[in-house]
């Protein structure tokens, strides 16, 4: 009996849930449908026909025959979103790597996979993990990324032309969320560079001590000091195993390209679609637990899963009027 209405009760709250996440999804659509529609691949300008169909080839593979739209990366594009942060590009230089950008409002979060070009690793530079960051500081909400080259190249034509891929879809990123992802990939490349033959150290720990201390950041709220920020930052070193090989230097680097980003407004981007959506999760989640308990005929085990259907439920509508 107990089992039914707490199942019951975990079907009404989901109807609730989902019902109010489709109002919310309404009211936003203006800014939900901005990279809507058509997968876009980007091209560099620099490629010969041949390494442009091939390049084309590799990258619409991951999303098995859908139509898709191209865009063409040139040197004006570098110029334009990678110059603010402190490169030196000019409207000639040379565009090889490309990408696949591909809107995934269903799944929330940014997946980044680099493509081999033919059966070669030709991203020399900047990780997957550090365009995922990128994409994260830069303002990029729920997509699949791809990368590739038929080059050996560090890969900042396929960063700018995810930047422009946006702007042309009507979604103009801000100037300086790029300038702070911008300044995070050489912070961290140059730190990964300086630490890739430690034994404890790997770009993934360290660009997960990055997201961690940016979600410890958000959650504060607020500007927070100096102190802050270093405090934040040491936590998720020590959480990532990384203090035997990030010194102080590095850590004044992670400190002072934090206060950037904080500066630069991207840790007040909300998703709520995300928020639902994780939220939802945890329903899925308290849902198997009652599931699994339903041999167990304890009141007051039952009554625990109930209590935690509660709080998820009071949290889910704070999240709502928070945002």
């Amino acid at each position: 009996m107990k089992l039914a209405f707490l199942n019951k009760l975990f079907k009404a709250s989901t109807a609730v849930l989902l019902s109010l996440s489709m109002i919310m999804l309404f009211c936003d659509k203006a800014e939900a449908d901005s990279l809507n529609g058509l997968p876009t691949v980007t091209v560099g300008k620099s490629l010969s026909s041949g390494q442009r169909k091939e390049t084309i080839a590799i990258l619409t593979q991951e999303i098995s025959g859908q139509n898709y739209t191209t865009l063409t990366v040139t040197g004006n594009d570098l110029v334009k979103y990678l110059n603010p942060s402190g490169d030196n590009f000019t409207t000639t230089s040379g565009v090889w790597s490309s990408a696949l950008i591909v809107k995934t409002d269903s799944e929330p979060g940014i997946r980044v996979k680099i493509l081999p070009y033919n059966g070669q690793t030709t991203i020399t530079t900047i990780t997957a993990d550090q365009y995922k960051n990128a994409a994260l500081t830069a303002g990029i909400e729920n997509a699949d990324i791809y990368i590739t080259s038929p080059v050996a190249i560090d890969g900042s034509g396929a960063l700018a032309g995810i930047y422009a891929a946006y702007a042309d879809k009507g979604k103009k990123l801000n100037q300086d969320q790029i300038n702070a992802a911008q300044d995070e990939i050489n912070t961290l490349s140059s730190i990964n560079q300086n630490n890739r033959n430690k034994s404890n150290f790997s770009d993934a720990k360290l660009n997960r001590a990055i997201v961690g201390a940016k979600k410890d950041m958000a959650q504060k709220g607020g500007t927070l000091s100096d102190d802050q920020i270093r405090d934040i930052i040491n936590n998720q070193i020590k959480i990532n195993h990384l203090g035997n090989t990030i010194n102080n230097n590095q850590i004044n680097e992670i400190v002072k390209l934090l206060e950037e980003v904080q500066g630069s407004g991207s840790l007040k981007n909300k998703s709520f679609v995300g928020n639902a959506q994780a939220l939802s999760h945890d329903f899925q989640n308290i849902k198997n637990k009652i599931l699994k308990s339903q041999n167990n005929s304890n009141v007051s085990h039952n009554n625990n899963f109930l209590n935690d259907l509660w709080n998820q439920i009071v949290g889910f509508f704070n999240k709502l009027f928070n945002n």
